[in-house]
């Protein structure tokens, strides 16, 4: 009680739970399986990492984890999955391509929006929904040690974009949920917004508004 779930605490209680030896031994064919699939996503983790290495990924891979919630996998993601980021003209054409952007219905009299259209790439919409949850769990103005590492070697104006992109994203979500918006809209919203700040240093747009 009290612990997170799938931590070295929460296994240790597993592995101590009263139980009969039928019992015992289905947790631990459980156990064994966990390990086992723990340690292929280990494996699959080390090669994108010796990728994200690779001269053509390196310094955007670097870049990209200035942000809030994209570390490696993220950001090689975000690289692999769009391609060329210069074949969207705005920020909003590449949400659209995600299928982040709000769907409508127009009549004559008026246009309903609706939630997001989930028409485009359903992968990398997931890992931005993820790495949005990251974002929404901080507070405003609070940079850690860890983004202090991953933002070290990146230019100045990279940087600074990165750190009013966070500021902002983070703003905007308590700011949504002090207005009574439900969570699961206000980190949509925020992996839209995320989504935007990557093609903006994917294409060198250092310069839109955050």
């Amino acid at each position: 009680e009290g612990k997170s779930k799938w931590t070295i605490a929460h296994m240790k209680w597993l592995k101590g739970l009263p139980l009969s030896d039928v019992q015992k031994e289905i947790l631990n064919e459980y156990l064994t399986t966990y390990e086992q699939l723990t340690d292929k996503i280990a494996s699959f983790d080390e090669r994108i990492e010796k990728f994200a290495a690779d001269e053509k990924y390196q310094e955007k891979v670097k870049a990209l984890s200035c942000l809030l919630g994209i570390k490696t996998y993220g950001a090689m993601t975000a690289l692999v999955e769009t391609g060329d980021f210069g074949r969207f003209a705005t920020a909003n054409k590449y949400t659209a391509y995600l299928g982040l952007v709000p769907g409508e219905h127009t009549s004559d009299e008026s246009v309903n929006r609706l939630s997001i259209t989930k028409a485009g790439n359903r992968h990398m919409r997931r890992v931005l929904t993820e790495a949005a949850q990251a974002i929404c769990k901080g507070q405003p103005g609070h940079k850690s040690i860890a983004l202090r590492q991953r933002q070290k070697g990146n230019s100045p104006e990279i940087i600074a974009y990165a750190d009013r992109a966070n500021e902002r994203m983070r703003r905007k979500y308590y700011r949504m949920i002090f207005k009574g918006k439900k969570r699961n809209v206000a980190v949509t919203a925020i992996a839209r917004e995320l989504a935007c700040f990557i093609w903006g240093i994917m294409t060198d747009n250092l310069e839109r508004a955050v």
